[in-house]
């Protein structure tokens, strides 16, 4: 079963494009890795958000243990205003199978 994750970072004003910079350099990363269906950035007046995908739980953990994402954590530091909000979903399907899940 696929794992969808949602990350909320909250930038410094002052950091905020190195924050972008930082996501957009990881993405081209993860978009790499096996198992990563999904890694969409999306931003708001004062956070961006991060969409995941994962095809399987095992997918997920592979990712929390890769390069990349200790690069970004790293690249984060002292740059935002506390730390990144990670919610772990899994899809509840509902309607229609195209429009009801990620």
């Amino acid at each position: 079963m696929s794992v969808v994750v949602i990350v909320t970072a909250f930038p410094l004003p002052e950091h905020r494009a190195e924050v972008v910079a930082a996501f957009e350099e990881a993405i081209i990363r993860v978009h790499g890795e096996p198992g990563a269906e999904l890694y969409a950035l999306h931003e708001g007046p004062d956070r961006l958000v991060m969409i995941e995908k994962y095809e399987s739980e095992q997918a997920r953990s592979e990712h929390l243990q890769g390069a990349a994402l200790a690069d970004l954590r790293s690249a984060l530091e002292g740059k935002l205003s506390s730390g990144l909000d990670a919610q772990v979903l899994v899809p509840h399907p509902a309607g229609n199978p195209r429009k009801g899940a990620l």
